[in-house]
């Protein structure tokens, strides 16, 4: 089946090339949600219905997937989504700290996005970067060691400087500190929106 009509030409092109990439098209299901997710602005009943009408699979099946994993956002979020690790590595260091301190800064609770939808708020489980704790992503950009008064800082940048694409590495230099280990070479590509930055998805662009 091909993607549906009222999809952007670029995303109805990156979801059959998607497809034909996988030996079964179910497999595809998880990048598809993401692609519709741009579509629509958030996982809805009609995106995951068109997804699994795209790979053969029922719609309670894509519910499945869609529901499990965070990623997929069930409601539309705002232009910055900024996700505090709560898990015990950044809790023991400060990371309730640092969540309060980015919901004070955006006048945004945890679960909820700002009234003029350009920060979303969230706390999160373990990212992976316990050896740089507190950490926290901008879309899924990571920073590490970060703390409450970088965070105010970072959230404030967000709103000023207004970036496009988010970059991991410009954000660390900026409001971060102990890392995990090193990063290697400096990123070329950065999120564009609150979905993890992929060229297939067309959620990344090259850095500014």
């Amino acid at each position: 089946m091909s993607p549906p009509a009222d999809w952007s030409p670029e995303n109805r092109e990156r979801a059959a090339r998607l497809i034909a990439a996988y030996p079964e098209r179910r497999s595809a299901v998880m990048p598809l949600l993401y692609i519709a997710a741009m579509e629509h602005g958030y996982v809805s009943t009609e995106a995951m219905a068109e997804v699994a009408a795209l790979t053969g699979l029922t719609a309670a099946q894509v519910q499945s997937v869609a529901t499990f994993y965070t990623m997929y956002k069930r409601r539309e979020v705002g232009k910055y989504l900024l996700s505090v690790c709560t898990s015990i590595s950044c809790f023991l260091l400060g990371g309730d700290d640092v969540l309060a301190a980015v919901e004070s800064e955006t006048d945004t609770p945890d679960g909820e996005t700002s009234a003029d939808e350009l920060y979303s708020v969230e706390h999160v489980e373990c990212i992976g970067a316990c050896g740089g704790a507190p950490a926290m992503q901008v879309n899924y950009e990571l920073v590490e060691g970060v703390v409450p008064d970088k965070a105010k800082q970072l959230c404030r940048w967000l709103r000023d400087a207004s970036p496009d694409p988010v970059l991991g590495d410009e954000m660390q230099a900026l409001f971060g500190g102990q890392r995990s280990f090193e990063w290697g070479p400096k990123e070329t590509e950065g999120a564009t929106v609150p979905v993890p930055a992929f060229d297939p998805l067309g959620s990344a662009s090259e850095g500014r």
